[in-house]
């Protein structure tokens, strides 16, 4: 019985850890699923969408006060018209109406496949207490490998207290042959409570492409 205590007390730390030599099947290899609590960072995926010559793509399910932050990853979309722009709005009565009213500011830099570069505060894509709208991937190139990727975070939108912050980053082939990188950030003036959020081109359908939601604890 000693040599079995010596034995364990041997793989144990000092503070109580126990080591991996303590555990008979150290791997993960025989487990297929894990429980929810368990995703990387607090991170959970909820749902995606896959676009197929779409007007748009809604979210009205899922956002709720279980997570206090909902990261929504944008992967290889495509628009079906050329020289368009990738639009957002937020909603508080389940997709009814998209129509928050939101303050934003919204800045791009792009380099050329000529070596042209530019550094761009956009003011006229910006919103001022408006219910418009929000550009978030301006000038889409439409060729068969062009595309955009990208993402948005909108943060507490279940708080009836404050305001909805959101933050996006995309990076897109712009229609002027080039890297194109945008910066977007408001806020929903609104302290209701938004649970559906919308994404549409401008003009013309999103014909490809997939939108991941992720919540956040």
């Amino acid at each position: 019985m000693g040599a079995i205590a010596r034995s364990a007390a041997n793989l144990v730390t000092t503070s109580g850890v126990w080591l991996k030599g303590g555990v008979n099947n150290a791997s993960m290899d025989s487990i297929t699923t894990l429980p929810s609590a368990a995703g990387a960072d607090g991170i959970t995926l909820i749902s995606s969408q896959t676009a197929s010559s779409s007007a748009s793509i809604s979210f009205t399910s899922g956002i709720t006060s279980t997570y206090k932050a909902y990261k929504f990853v944008f992967v290889n979309i495509h628009p079906a018209t050329d020289n368009t722009t990738f639009v957002f709005n937020m909603s508080t009565d389940s997709g009814s109406n998209y129509n928050v009213t939101k303050t934003t500011t919204y800045f791009q830099t792009y380099h050329n496949e000529n070596d042209a570069y530019d550094l761009n505060y956009l003011a006229p894509t910006d919103l001022a207490q408006s219910t418009s709208f929000q550009t978030i991937i301006r000038e889409m190139a439409n060729e068969s490998d062009q595309n955009a990727s990208g993402s948005l975070i909108l943060f507490n939108p279940s708080s009836t207290t404050y305001v909805k912050h959101f933050i996006a980053n995309f990076n897109n082939y712009h229609s002027y042959d080039g890297s194109s990188n945008s910066f977007i950030a408001g806020y929903a003036n609104t302290t209701s409570a938004v649970n559906a959020i919308q994404f549409k081109m401008e003009s013309g359908n999103i014909d490809d492409g997939k939108i991941y939601m992720y919540g956040i604890k």
